[in-house]
């Protein structure tokens, strides 16, 4: 625009406007300067002719801010500044010579990033030093936490080979899960080799001592033929074989009904009665006692070939050599509970809700005459020798046999005059370490039991 000052007042007319440009330049300072703790830098506007107008950037400045003020969030038009605001560093400030007010908008880095999303979630609330600084401090323990948990991955991944490294070394390998029955299948199948050692023998059938303690595993070895293997175990002439053969079998037996029926049906009684005769050594006997008894538990048809096979006379003979009394106490407990099976059951019979095949066990346990068999065979006098015994395990099976004896031996009870005394004398034993124990207030103990199954006995006796 050209000045239009008259004539020779021309020089006057360009001095009075360039005191004016000045006063407005000092005006915007003095208000810039006010609201703004930042540095202005005045540029000239291009963007709209007609509109005299002055346009500053703010920078950043180091200065500490007292108090909080409004902070306006620009975006890439101009909008109007009202006294008390502040703009972000790097925005756009100027003067409207024509309405007097201040403008503001995006510098132009801003307006690069600058997009709707960014407006939407822009927070126009303002923020104190203190704030400031603890955000800061939060971003530094986030950092240092950030970096400890990569440290620690670090470490446990150098421990541990990666998955699919371990899940290609086992294709490699090929390996295979057997089941029982494949492991059973493959033992049997190295026992009966002509190859397989006496130490090799020993380990297979530690394992299938194993495996037989379930009811499926023992059934199934015996339909595949172990059952066979087992009893030629027990023929041997290597009584390690013999022992761990025995140990086998009364494991499978043990609470299986269906193996001890097979066992019965293979001649497994005939085998163990007379391996527990010729036995030599006391490992042996121990373990072919345990099948013996695994096998006739609550199995009557069993009991019943086991006194007809000359059973009470293999235990009679092999109770009346043994010194030590661990042969005798199992022959006490087998023979107590045999007969505890059948009054049990005698008992059950007076129950009117029964199923038919309680009455077949019934009428099988008619049939088993134990009790008239021990009379015959002289055990009313051979389980009394076991009270005896220094150890309480000992006295207390032979006082519960001498009880449930008590219907068919009475008479050779009373007869007996050692037994007589060994009562007497054991109760008099007894009865002193339960006063002792009362006095040091222990009531109900294991030896009290003992005492009233003498009491019990004695009154039976008289």
């Amino acid at each position: 625009m050209k000045p239009t000052c008259c004539g020779g007042a021309s020089f006057s007319c360009l001095l009075l406007a360039v005191l004016l440009l000045l006063l407005h330049l000092s005006h915007i300072t003095s208000i810039l300067g006010q609201n703004t703790e930042g540095a202005l830098t005045v540029v000239e506007s291009e963007e709209e002719e007609g509109v005299g107008n002055v346009e500053a950037t703010v920078d950043d400045d180091d200065g500490d801010e007292e108090g909080d003020l409004e902070v306006v969030q620009p975006n890439e038009l101009w909008q109007t500044l009202k006294p008390g605001q502040a703009v972000p560093a790097g925005s756009h400030v100027r003067l409207n010579l024509q309405t007097g007010e201040r403008e503001v908008r995006l510098g132009e880095e801003q307006l690069k990033y600058w997009t709707q999303e960014h407006r939407d979630k822009e927070d126009s609330r303002s923020f104190s030093h203190d704030e400031l600084e603890q955000a800061m401090k939060k971003i530094k323990e986030d950092l240092k936490l950030s970096s400890q948990d990569t440290d620690r991955q670090e470490s446990v991944a150098s421990k541990y080979r990666p998955l699919e490294e371990l899940k290609r070394d086992m294709a490699q390998l090929e390996m295979l899960v057997e089941t029982d029955v494949q492991i059973m299948r493959r033992l049997l199948d190295q026992f009966n080799s002509s190859n397989t050692t006496t130490e090799q023998r020993l380990s297979i059938l530690q394992e299938l001592e194993y495996l037989v303690h379930q009811v499926d595993n023992a059934q199934t070895l015996c339909s595949m033929g172990g059952l066979q293997f087992i009893l030629e175990g027990l023929n041997s002439t290597d009584s390690r074989l013999q022992q761990s053969s025995a140990f086998v079998l009364g494991s499978a037996l043990a609470s299986n009904p269906a193996v001890q029926v097979k066992a019965v049906e293979s001649g497994a009684l005939q085998i163990l009665l007379t391996t527990l005769a010729t036995a030599q050594t006391l490992q042996v006997q121990k373990k072919v006692l345990f099948a013996v008894a695994s096998l006739l538990r609550n199995f009557p048809y069993a009991q019943r070939h086991f006194l007809s096979h000359g059973g009470l006379q293999v235990l009679s003979d092999l109770f009346r050599v043994d010194e030590g009394g661990i042969l005798r106490t199992r022959i006490v407990t087998m023979l107590y509970d045999m007969i505890s099976e059948k009054e049990l059951i005698s008992q059950a019979h007076l129950d009117p809700v029964l199923d038919a095949s309680h009455e077949e066990r019934v009428r099988q346990y008619s049939e088993v005459s134990l009790q008239l068999e021990l009379l015959e065979k002289g055990w009313c006098s051979l389980v009394p020798q076991l009270l005896e015994s220094a150890d309480h395990d000992y006295r207390e099976k032979a006082l519960r046999a001498l009880l449930a004896m008590a219907p068919v031996c009475l008479d050779q009870y009373r007869s007996d005059s050692s037994l007589l005394g060994s009562l007497l004398s054991l109760r008099d034993q007894y009865q002193a370490i339960v006063q002792s124990e009362m006095i040091l207030g222990e009531e109900n103990s294991y030896f009290a039991e003992i005492v009233e199954l003498i009491d019990s006995l004695q009154v039976k006796m008289k």
